[in-house]
Order: structure tokens, then sequence, then C-alpha cells
């Protein structure tokens, strides 16, 4: 089923409290969200039947609906339940996750005080993000046209849906000129990150980063970021300009759906899948699936 419409899919999703078939699982035509991206979502992976940072996922929600002027009508606490129930009514021990919420249909129009707070939890099995071969060889990327906004201009630090129109409308171009994803400018034309991932550069044996301060600064990245560090790696948090690119040696990227992928160019400037990326990628591997680690090495 792995190629069917995610509507039509088996299984189970978590709706409003509820774990109901995954056909069931449906909203009206004139819901509040689907007209005006009244809504946040979350995307995790679990891994050998863990959900990989599960608590602090689930706090984004709630931080991210809250910028966006809604209460999320469920704790953290029971989030966190409810995402482990998705997963085993699902009978999955590797796979995504994504929880959402959004404005039901209640009201319509731009404001929206009394629409009702709607609540889904869905996993399905979706391995890599990427080609296989190209996070062995490298993603190849673009400059993007459209760049993340200015923090005065949309409310930069949710994970909220319309933000993530101009990274669908990249993507496509990226895709249909022969990349594999593009890569976002800010407002300041300083890099920020990919259509769905955090970057990371190399540079005499040194990390660079750019500073999140109008994208988010994603929890894989703060996992890597922390891997680095216990490897005596120094990282450096700061405004990165496009011409720099020539300085760097290695480059990857970071995220739920990416994991920690290495990119091979960006725009003709060429990159190796060099030592740090890939010990990071194995570290980044031994950090979720430590049984399968401790099993390897007779642990």
């Amino acid at each position: 089923m792995a190629s069917a419409p995610y509507d039509q899919r088996e299984g189970f999703i978590w709706l409003n409290g509820t774990l109901v078939p995954w056909n069931d699982a449906r909203l009206h035509v004139l819901t509040h969200g689907l007209h005006y991206a009244s809504a946040v979502f979350e995307g995790m992976r679990a891994y050998d039947g863990e959900i990989f940072k599960l608590t602090e996922h689930n706090q984004r929600l709630h931080d991210s609906a809250k910028i966006l002027d809604f209460e999320i009508p469920y704790s953290v606490a029971e989030l966190d339940k409810a995402a482990r129930e998705t997963l085993r009514a699902n009978k999955l021990k590797d796979a995504y996750i994504r929880p959402i919420a959004w404005r039901g249909p209640e009201q319509m129009g731009v404001s929206a005080q009394k629409t009702k707070i709607n609540v889904a939890i869905a996993a399905w099995d979706w391995g890599s993000y990427f080609d296989p071969k190209a996070r062995e060889q490298g993603l190849k990327l673009k400059f993007a046209d459209y760049r993340r906004p200015d923090p005065a201009t949309a409310p930069v630090k949710s994970k909220a849906a319309g933000l993530y129109m101009i990274c669908t409308i990249e993507k496509h171009k990226a895709e249909k000129a022969g990349y594999a994803d593009a890569l976002m400018l800010d407002w300041r034309g300083q890099i920020a990150e990919c259509t769905g991932a955090n970057i990371f550069f190399v540079k005499d044996g040194v990390l660079h980063t750019p500073t999140p301060d109008c994208f988010l600064d994603g929890i894989t990245r703060r996992a890597v970021i922390g891997l680095a560090k216990h490897r005596g790696l120094q990282v450096i948090e700061r405004a990165i300009f496009p011409e720099e690119l020539p300085s760097f040696s290695e480059c990857f990227i970071t995220g739920t759906a990416a994991e920690v992928t290495p990119v091979s160019e960006i725009n003709g400037y060429k990159f190796p899948v060099g030592p740090i990326t890939k010990t990071l990628m194995a570290d980044f591997t031994a950090l979720t699936h430590p049984t399968k680690v401790r099993a390897a090495v007779g642990g």
C-alpha cells in the first residue's frame, strides 16, 4: 500500500481523542484550516518502535499553536501517549508520524474565534526522504527564488502550514530542473535552509550553520549539533552568505524527514561527501538505532 494515495490507506488515525479507521479521518471542505492555513503540524520518526524526540516535537506543536493564536485541547503528555498508541495501532516500528492541529468549519472568514480546534495523528511507513543513491553520493541543490520571510512579516517561529507554500513551489521547480531540492535565502540574502531541512557547512574542520532567526531551529538540527560537540567539533551559528560557498569543504542537511543527508552540489559549487559528514551520519544512526548498534558490536 506504500504507493496508495494518503486518503486510501489501511490502518488507524488518532482523531480528536479516538483511534478511527484510516478512511474515516475526514474533514469538511469548508474547514477554516483548509481555506486560511490556520493549521500547525509536526513531523517525527520512530526507530525500532521508539519515537525520536517525541516530547520536544509535541511541545513545539503547542508552541506553534500559541503563535497562531489558538490552544491545542490536549496536553503534551496526552499527545505523547496518543502518538505511541497510533504507532502501535498501525503495527509499525520504523515510521513517520504526523500530528496536525487545525481550526474547524464552525466559522468562515478571517476571524476564527468560534472554531473548534481539531487534532489528528497519523503514522505510516516512510523510508528515505531522498533517493537512497543521493544519500550516498550527495544531493544536488539549486538556489530558490522565494526567500524565507522577515520575522516582522510572518510567524516564522511556528511550524505553520502556510509557511510551506513557497517550499512546495521551490521544490517543484528544483525537481523539474533536475535537482533534489532548493536552498532558500532569507529576506536579507543570507543562506537560510532548504525547503524542509536545515543546512550545515564544514570549513577547516569546523561546522558552520545559519543562525535560525527567521526559520525553525530544527529538532534534528539541535541533535546533530549535540553529536558534533560530543565529538569535540566546534559549531558556529552565524550569518552565512552565498559568496562563501567556495570556501566550504563539506555540506549536509538535517531534518526529521532528511535525517542527515550529504550535499554534493549547490548551483555548480561541488562538495565531496567528507569525513565529518560521514561521521555525523553514523553518529545519528547510532543515536536513533541504539539496539541495532549494540547488537552489531555484540553488546
